[in-house]
């Protein structure tokens, strides 16, 4: 019964390796992104805003 309690805990944790992993890979991406292609985003951003605000 014990072992039981213990194993339940122990898979409630979740993966958090994996989590972490996915996180940083994201961040990366974004960062990669951002790098490559900043100033054409922050032009379309502006271009949007100015035709939604008139």
């Amino acid at each position: 019964m014990r072992y039981l309690m213990r194993r339940r805990r122990r898979d409630e944790r979740g993966d958090v390796p994996g989590w972490v992993l996915i996180t940083v890979m994201t961040a990366g991406l974004v960062a990669g992104l951002w790098a490559i292609a900043g100033s054409q985003l922050g032009s379309m951003l502006r271009d949007a805003l100015a035709s939604v605000t008139g």
